[in-house]
């Protein structure tokens, strides 16, 4: 049997982090690790009870949603970081992507879809929010120059870098050093014309199809095609 997806669940609300609980609760596959009303209890839990998903406010108080992503990454923490939050400003979803989340959701989301967004960033994806992908996809997109002039071991970093996975990973996922993961990652940033991995991998959905092709052609996947960031319909 499947080992249950172990969902930490941080936001200052107790009324939201019940009915978060009820909901993951109620599913199946689902194990609530635990509940945190601030940053540095989210760090504490974090450490100790090693969730496989985070879902994570950036309003917090103390130590914003911001500083414990950073920190999160700074101490090297496996777990998957899905943001549900109240702050709809584009600005917001790009710094948490940034700072490390694997996806963005808002609170007016449809408790199914947050269900599904829950697997879908445990698996491996990108997700973000309708309203939180089109400005950021368009701002990514702004005069990219396409695919061709990524060789084919960089389009395999790229989509591997849609898959939300850090230097280490894609080290581990190609049978590479983490220094050479580095500097596909900076040849892949400058060819594009992106300044950062966010915007990178924002390109690559973008251009999910041109991509897969590419790989394909390439042999880089053996002809798989590596899973793209998802958008997750909500309600309001």
């Amino acid at each position: 049997m499947a080992q249950p997806i172990r969902v930490l669940i941080v936001d200052d609300h107790p009324v939201v982090r019940r009915g978060l609980r009820v909901l993951l609760e109620v599913q199946d596959g689902f194990e609530v690790a635990g509940e945190a009303g601030d940053g540095p209890a989210a760090l504490a839990l974090a450490a100790g009870r090693s969730p496989d998903v985070i879902l994570l406010d950036l309003k917090l108080p103390g130590m914003d949603g911001i500083a414990v992503l950073g920190e999160l990454a700074a101490r090297g923490c496996a777990a998957r970081v899905l943001v549900l939050t109240s702050m709809t400003e584009p600005a917001s979803a790009g710094a948490a992507l940034r700072s490390g989340a694997a996806g963005v959701l808002y609170k007016d989301v449809d408790p199914d879809a947050l269900v599904r967004a829950v697997r879908a960033v445990h698996d491996g994806h990108l997700l973000l929010a309708p309203e939180a992908a089109g400005p950021l996809l368009r701002s990514a997109s702004r005069g990219v120059p396409g695919l061709d002039a990524l060789t084919p071991r960089e389009r395999e970093v790229l989509a591997e870098i849609a898959r939300g996975r850090s230097n280490r990973e894609i080290a581990r996922a190609l049978g590479v050093a983490e220094k050479t993961v580095k500097t596909h990652v900076s040849s892949v940033l400058a060819k594009l014309g992106v300044q950062d991995r966010t915007q990178a991998a924002l390109v690559a959905v973008r251009h999910g199809n041109s991509l897969r092709r590419a790989v394909q052609r390439a042999g880089v996947e053996g002809g798989a095609s590596p899973p793209m960031a998802k958008s997750c319909g909500h309600t309001r």
